[in-house]
C-alpha cells in the first residue's frame, strides 16, 4: 500500500514531556539533565552533544525540545538547520548553540556552524547538534566533523511497531478516543509511520470526529482525507 505522508508538524510543539523515548531513553535523560531545573538556571557543561539516527527517530524533536526548554528559562539560543541560509552572527547573549540536520549543511552553512562552534567553546557555551549519520560518517569539513564527534554522542533508534501502537493507544485514551485494531492497522500502513506524523494524524482524526459527530472508522478517515 502507498503511504500518505503528512507534511505537518506537531501543533503542540516538540517538548521533553511529549517525547516518546522507547529505546532512546538515555538520550532523553541526557537532555533532561542538560536542561536542568527551570528554577535554578543550571550551569551547563560546554561539552557538546550529538544525536544521530534515521529520519523519524526523534533527534529533531529533542533539539526543538531543548530550544523550547531554554526559552522557558528565559534563555536565548542560536539555531541553525539546513533551511537557514541567512544565519546571524554569533551572539554572546546565546546560552547555547543548536544545530539540526548537520548532514545536509552546505559549505556556507558549515562555515557558519564552525564559526558558532568556536565562539561557543571560547565562551564555554554548550553546543547540541543532530544529523542522520555518526560523526565519522558525516561528509563535512574535518574541523567541524571532529568537533561534533568529541562530546556526548547518542545513536537514536526508530520505535518498533509495537511501541508505536502503544503510544497511539495511550494518546488516544488520553483524548477519550477509541481506536479499533482495524483503524490502528490502517493508520500504520497507509500513513507516514514516524511518530510525529502519527500524533498529528490522531489530532486531526479527533477534531474531524467531533466536527462530523462520527466515530473514528476507516470510512471516516477516508472521508476526512477526501475533504482535505
Amino acid at each position: 500500500m502507498k503511504q500518505i505522508a503528512l507534511d505537518i508538524g506537531l501543533s503542540a510543539g516538540p517538548t521533553v514531556a511529549n517525547f516518546c523515548a522507547g529505546p532512546n531513553l538515555a538520550a532523553l535523560q541526557h537532555l533532561e539533565l542538560w536542561l536542568g531545573d527551570k528554577e535554578e538556571q543550571p550551569h551547563r557543561s560546554p561539552v557538546p552533544t550529538y544525536y544521530w539516527g534515521p529520519g523519524g527517530s526523534g533527534k529533531s524533536h529533542l533539539l526543538k525540545a531543548a530550544r523550547e526548554g531554554l526559552r522557558e528559562q528565559g534563555a536565548r539560543v542560536g539555531w541553525l538547520d539546513a533551511t537557514v541560509h541567512n544565519a546571524p552572527e554569533y551572539s554572546e547573549s546565546w546560552a547555547a548553540v543548536l544545530m539540526d540536520d548537520v548532514h545536509a549543511f552546505t559549505a556556507a552553512q558549515q562555515q557558519v556552524a564552525f564559526n558558532w562552534f568556536v565562539h561557543a567553546q571560547t565562551l564555554q557555551r554548550p553546543v547540541m547538534a543532530a544529523g542522520e549519520f555518526a560523526p565519522v560518517e558525516l561528509k563535512l569539513r574535518d574541523d567541524l566533523r571532529t568537533r561534533l564527534g568529541w562530546g556526548h554522542i547518542f545513536s537514536l533508534q526508530l520505535l518498533s511497531e509495537q511501541e508505536r501502537r502503544a503510544v497511539l493507544r495511550q494518546a488516544a485514551d488520553a483524548r477519550g478516543v477509541f481506536l479499533g485494531d482495524e483503524v490502528m492497522d490502517y493508520m500504520l500502513t497507509r500513513f507516514s509511520r514516524d511518530l510525529g506524523s502519527l500524533m498529528e494524524l490522531l489530532e486531526l482524526l479527533d477534531g474531524y470526529s467531533l466536527q462530523s459527530k462520527r466515530a473514528i472508522t476507516i470510512p471516516m478517515i477516508k472521508s476526512m482525507m477526501e475533504n482535505q
